[in-house]
Order: structure tokens, then C-alpha cells, then sequence
């Protein structure tokens, strides 16, 4: 087989249309019509002597020719895609891409002030997009390429294909109304806590936290009043309340500082501290405006001292 007569480029079209699963989506990423993708999987085919991708309800079904494919084209891409990465130098921070970032509300109100300005400075032509992670890995974002990091502190057991980098760790505290009636303007201990009723962060619907696991460990039951899908909502409701909010210490601090009506105790309980990691997907590792992204996330997220990027409530 001789490699003059092969188009290279139908590799990158196999790999994009295999990620996507759907033709009008990989026609965009590649910047091509839709007879044009048409005529180039016509020649693909062609060449691999099998269909490759067939239509679905809900757009193209890879064969199993493609299955066994996959992971050599995505292995041959990577490595060509990064080679002319090396050779670009410092111009990649011209390119003109959207990032997508998955991640929770706090994060993008926390992280955003620091890194938008370096961003529009340096990297002008990126625009960078955020999606709630809602408490979960986005795995098959990571992998078809429309996810280009995750932040967050539940990412556990990932699987070998993902990248991560431990960016702070964060411990829990609870936030009090100074007029709670249980609390009397003295110590929360572990009788006063039980007392109340709890507001509690979910992202994924739920009420059975890092706190209720503890709790029950020790033959104990806590009162969940409300469960909320935002890291910020629920102290804004503590305010004038008997409502307590077991949140991260960065949670707590912001909102404390902004509303004097509160407090920040200590959770009479013991919890381990939330790592929180960014992770990316192996075969944006050596993408250097996507490892740039990596590093400046790194940087303010040490020069701000402490980042709350999403563990599931506790």
C-alpha cells in the first residue's frame, strides 16, 4: 500500500464525525458544507471498504469497522495535531476558538474576574464558555471534544484516557443567621445543630450528603428544609433564618462578608477536606492554548488563595 495515493486529511474527518456522531455538528468543526462531508465519507468508506457510519434516528451510528478504528485514527491525530502545535510557538494565543469550560456557579462568579482579563489581554480571539457541571463528570463531553476542562471537587476514579491537576483543597464550616433562635448568639455545637432545619447545595437532586453520610454513621438524622441547585442561593436564604447551610469555607467567607447578619461556625462534625481538580481529556495535553488555559487557571486560582469549584452539597 502505497501512502502517495491517501488523503491524510479524511483521517481528521473520520475522527471528528466519530466523535460527534452527527453530520451537520462535524461539518461545522470542520468548516465544511454538507456535500462536502458527504464526498469526503464517500471516499472514507470507499478506502476502509466498510460503511463506517450509518444513519440513526438521532444522527450517524458508528459500525463496528469504526469502533475498532477509533482509538488508532484518535492516537494518530493527536500526535500530527500536536506536532504543528510545537511548531506554532508563542502564535497559538492568536487562534480565534471557543473553550468550553464545565464547572458551577460559584466557580465562574469566584474564577472569571481573574481570568476573563488575561483572556481579552493575551488570547483575544478565545471566547470562553461555561456549562454547569450539574454534579456530575462530564465524561462523554470530555471525550467527543465539547468539553475542554472540568473543575470541580467530586472527580473520583477517572478513567486512564483523563488528565488532572489538584488545584486547592477546601474545608467545611456552617453558616448561621446571628438571630438564630437555636443558637442564642453562642456556640453551634453538635444538640444545636441537630435542632435546626438545613438548606442544602444539590446538583444532582440528592439530599443524602457528605453530612448525612457522617451523621448516619453515628446513628444520627439531620432535617433538610430545602434542597437548591446553586451554591449561592441557599445563603442569601439563611439571612434572618433558624436555616443553617453546612457550605465550604470560601462560600461561607463571601457571604459573610457581604451580609453582616452573619455567622461562620465550625461544623461539630469531622468531614474531609474537598480537593478540587481540573481535568481535561488526553488528547488536549499537549495542546498549548489549552495548557495555557490549564496554567492560567492554576495561577489565579493560587493568587486568589481559595476557589470553591463545585463538590456536591454537603
Amino acid at each position: 500500500m502505497n501512502i502517495d495515493n491517501k488523503d491524510l486529511n479524511l483521517l481528521r474527518v473520520f475522527h471528528v464525525v466519530y466523535q460527534e456522531r452527527n453530520a451537520s455538528r462535524a461539518a461545522e468543526r470542520l468548516a465544511l458544507s454538507q456535500p462536502a462531508l458527504s464526498h469526503k465519507l464517500a471516499k472514507l468508506r470507499h478506502e476502509m471498504g466498510d460503511p463506517l457510519f450509518v444513519r440513526a434516528p438521532r444522527g450517524l451510528t458508528p459500525t463496528p469497522r469504526a469502533h475498532e478504528l477509533a482509538p488508532q485514527v484518535q492516537a494518530l491525530v493527536g500526535d500530527i495535531e500536536a506536532f504543528y502545535h510545537r511548531s506554532e510557538g508563542s502564535n497559538f494565543l492568536s487562534r480565534n476558538e471557543r473553550l468550553h469550560l464545565f464547572t458551577t456557579d460559584y466557580l465562574e462568579q469566584s474564577l472569571l474576574p481573574g481570568l476573563l482579563p488575561r483572556l481579552r489581554a493575551q488570547a483575544p480571539g478565545v471566547i470562553l464558555i461555561t456549562h454547569n457541571t450539574r454534579g456530575q463528570l462530564p465524561r462523554e463531553e470530555l471525550e467527543k471534544g465539547s468539553c475542554d476542562l472540568a473543575i470541580a471537587g467530586f472527580y473520583d476514579e477517572l478513567p486512564d484516557t483523563l488528565r488532572q491537576q489538584r488545584l486547592f483543597s477546601e474545608d467545611f464550616v456552617v453558616l448561621a443567621s446571628r438571630h438564630n433562635p437555636h443558637l442564642n448568639g453562642g456556640a453551634l455545637g453538635l444538640e444545636q445543630f441537630l435542632a435546626c432545619e438545613h438548606l442544602l447545595t444539590t446538583l444532582t437532586g440528592d439530599l443524602h450528603g457528605r453530612v448525612d453520610r457522617a451523621l448516619e454513621a453515628r446513628g444520627l438524622r439531620r432535617r433538610i428544609a430545602a434542597g437548591l441547585s446553586s451554591f449561592l442561593a441557599p445563603t442569601r436564604l439563611v439571612r434572618d433564618s433558624a436555616f443553617l447551610l453546612t457550605c465550604l469555607r470560601s462560600v461561607a467567607e463571601e457571604a459573610a462578608q457581604r451580609d453582616p447578619d452573619l455567622q461562620i461556625h465550625p461544623l461539630p462534625i469531622d468531614l474531609p477536606r474537598v480537593e478540587v481538580k481540573q481535568i481535561w481529556h488526553e488528547r488536549t495535553d499537549a495542546d498549548p492554548l489549552r495548557r495555557w488555559l490549564r496554567q492560567q487557571i492554576q495561577q489565579v486560582s493560587a493568587r486568589s488563595g481559595s476557589l470553591i469549584a463545585g463538590s456536591d452539597g454537603p
